[in-house]
């Protein structure tokens, strides 16, 4: 797992008042020309057209179904062992016959499974103390009610051998699959940002009050303190105003600068743009897009949560882990469904042509330490 950073060629962007709509990234020292709507883009950047559609199809009723989901779980605590989204049903994994009355009352479908959260939770940290590999990440999937061991290319034979030993000490209750490429954080983005030399992607937009903020991922805001929109960096955005990273991966830059306008949408690279008006939490199954400035719009599904991801700049805790491809320059972009935010991209493994795996901080988390609201 490693940081990619990518070059940036110093490009003003033209114009007095520039619209700042969201999703970009992180790269070092020569990027695409930035143009006003459009920060940096590479040239690879492009809507993944059909994607977009299956996504804003079902988002509505997923949205809903996650709220849902929220509810019981919270409701069953300790009898509940996680919930997925499978086709168009919401199923929530329970451990006694009482709670699976009380998801059908909901209107979800109950599975009795074998194995509750708190013994998933117990099963996860030991196996990370089993194996603090870099290039390996372990998380939960709740539709086969497992901990998931992934080991990258870049992880010794040694090392797997270590990891699949400390995994079968649980048996079924853990898995351990290979993930193709190596694994990094991936500076790069949705609609480009710039400080210190670097391009990120810019996330989501929020706010407190009357003051405005940028989200975007905490190993891009650990390397500078003020932020622009344009790799000459003649046009500040404001300075960084909270960073977190390794542990989490967030951070959060107010907006100085009034000529810089701040839209709560994401940009769609197609030359539209997607409005942002609540943030959610994400389940195993959901349909997601993710936004970044070196590749656009990328769309897939989560396929496991609460990720421990081994990066070699330090290790993250609580990832999204999703089937969505992304690049280097493409950290700190949004990942959504329909009108939700739901994280900030953190890194993963494998590219846009032959696909790879993505983890994603979760955006309640910076909304809530930092106090501020998607709008």
């Amino acid at each position: 797992m490693r940081i990619t950073r990518s070059a940036l060629r110093k490009t003003a962007v033209a114009g007095a008042a520039t619209g700042l709509a969201v999703a970009a990234a992180l790269v070092a020292p020569s990027a695409q020309a930035a143009t006003a709507g459009s920060f940096g883009a590479a040239p690879t950047a492009r809507s993944d057209t059909a994607g977009l559609a299956a996504v804003n199809a079902v988002a509505p009723r997923q949205v809903a179904q996650t709220t849902v989901a929220d509810g019981l779980v919270a409701r069953l605590g300790a009898r509940a062992a996680g919930a997925y989204l499978d086709g168009g049903t919401l199923v929530v994994n329970v451990t006694d016959a009482a709670s699976a009355s009380t998801v059908r009352a909901a209107g979800a479908t109950p599975r009795l499974v074998a194995r509750s959260s708190a013994r998933l939770a117990a099963v996860q940290r030991s196996v990370e103390r089993a194996g603090r590999v870099v290039g390996s990440s372990v998380s939960q999937d709740a539709r086969t009610n497992q901990v998931v061991v992934s080991v990258t290319d870049a992880v010794s034979a040694a090392d797997v051998a270590r990891l699949r030993a400390a995994a079968a000490r649980f048996g079924g209750a853990a898995r351990v699959e290979r993930e193709s490429g190596t694994l990094s954080t991936l500076l790069s983005g949705g609609q480009a940002i710039y400080g210190g030399g670097y391009r990120c992607s810019a996330g989501f937009n929020a706010r407190s009050g009357s003051t405005y903020y940028v989200l975007t991922a905490g190993h891009c805001t650990n390397l500078a303190v003020n932020w622009y929109t344009n790799s000459a960096r003649t046009t500040l955005i404001g300075p960084r105003t909270g960073t977190s990273f390794p542990g989490n991966d967030y951070g959060i830059i107010r907006y100085d600068n009034a000529g810089v306008t701040h839209p709560g949408n994401v940009y769609l690279y197609n030359g539209s743009y997607r409005d942002i008006t609540g943030s959610g939490n994400a389940y195993v199954g959901q349909s997601v897009c993710r936004s970044g400035s070196t590749t656009g719009v990328h769309c897939g599904s989560v396929t496991a949560l609460n990720a421990t991801v081994r990066y070699a700049q330090g290790t993250v805790y609580g990832l999204i882990r999703t089937n969505v491809c992304a690049e280097g320059g493409d950290s700190g972009g949004s990942l959504y469904a329909g009108n939700t935010a739901i994280g900030l991209t953190s890194g993963g493994s494998g590219n846009c042509s032959s696909g790879g795996t993505t983890y994603f901080q979760p955006v309640t988390e910076p909304l809530g330490v930092y106090g501020v609201a998607v709008y």
